[in-house]
């Protein structure tokens, strides 16, 4: 897959993304921990150790083939995307918290991304054929990092056009990831039909299992309803698109960034059912709370 879509489009994606996540974020956010740690402390929990052990859990019982189930950890490592403040905003989620939340563990997965799709590798035993430069993480992080303060500047500087220019973003993002899903399809077509039965079943389970995990696990330790859906959004909803460029370009194995292509697929339509009954029932509770 060495082509324009991925040596220009697919960093290109990845830079307009957290570009628009940057038009998002303030220096109140990164404070914002300090007011809200114990939401922000379980949220993290749940995705930087527990999804990647139920990920795990799930590649060893499906018994998935050595790149497929390196993909699927690559997934789970990834943070949340800009996508899970969308859809925390549409089914009344907490979307401060999901800003601060994909904020500090972008930076969490500077560390925690390698290591655990460095442990997969290691654990299928590829490490002859799929390595992971330190240099290239580096670059990697490098690429997100610096939109995401680009993005801050602006949100500083000038944050009228800010609020104007983020809708058009996430528009553009969104429609950047689905060509590049439909791209990587493509160039896999011989094998879609193999790859969606290897992996059609895993993804689906793991994007309904990482929703409920980030909404009941908060809700166990007394995170508020509001609160829970939007750790609920930022487990559930993964940044496929660098998962999709750690496999393309980092590892350079297209059939790693499998998984992520058919997640990113799975999980609009799961946040979507999720995120209608969960903020129904939310709604109710709350309406039952005032009248009492």
């Amino acid at each position: 897959m060495d082509s324009a879509l991925t040596t220009v489009g697919l960093p290109l994606a990845l830079a307009i993304i957290m570009f628009g996540l940057g038009l998002d974020l303030t220096p109140n956010d990164f404070r914002r921990v300090g007011r809200a740690p114990k939401a922000v402390a379980v949220a993290l929990a749940c995705q930087v150790v527990l999804l990647p052990a139920i990920c795990f859990g799930l590649v060893v019982l499906f018994d998935l083939p050595a790149l497929l189930g390196i993909g699927m950890l690559l997934l789970a490592a990834s943070p949340g995307g800009t996508t899970a403040n969308l859809f925390s905003h549409l089914f009344r989620g907490d979307v401060a918290l999901n800003i601060t939340l994909t904020a500090i563990n972008t930076v969490i997965a500077v560390v925690t991304l390698p290591l655990i799709t460095g442990f997969a590798i290691a654990w299928f035993d590829r490490q002859d054929d799929v390595s992971m430069p330190l240099v290239e993480i580096v670059k990697v992080f490098a690429l997100i990092l610096l939109p995401v303060g680009i993005g801050m500047l602006v949100n500083h500087r000038a944050p009228g056009f800010a609020r104007r220019m983020d809708k058009a973003v996430r528009i553009g993002s969104a429609v950047i990831l689905a060509i590049l899903v439909l791209g990587i399809l493509l160039d896999q077509l011989e094998n879609v039909g193999d790859y969606l039965a290897d992996v059609g079943l895993i993804t689906a389970l793991f994007c309904a299992i990482s929703l409920v995990v980030g909404y009941v696990v908060p809700k166990a330790f007394g995170v508020t309803g509001p609160q829970a859906i939007a750790s609920s959004m930022e487990v559930g909803v993964h940044n496929a698109t660098l998962a999709i460029f750690v496999a393309v370009e980092v590892l350079d194995e297209v059939e790693i960034s499998v998984p992520a292509a058919v997640y990113s697929l799975v999980m609009f339509l799961f946040a979507a059912l999720w995120g209608t009954w969960v903020s129904k029932r939310v709604g109710a509770r709350d309406d039952a709370a005032a009248v009492s």
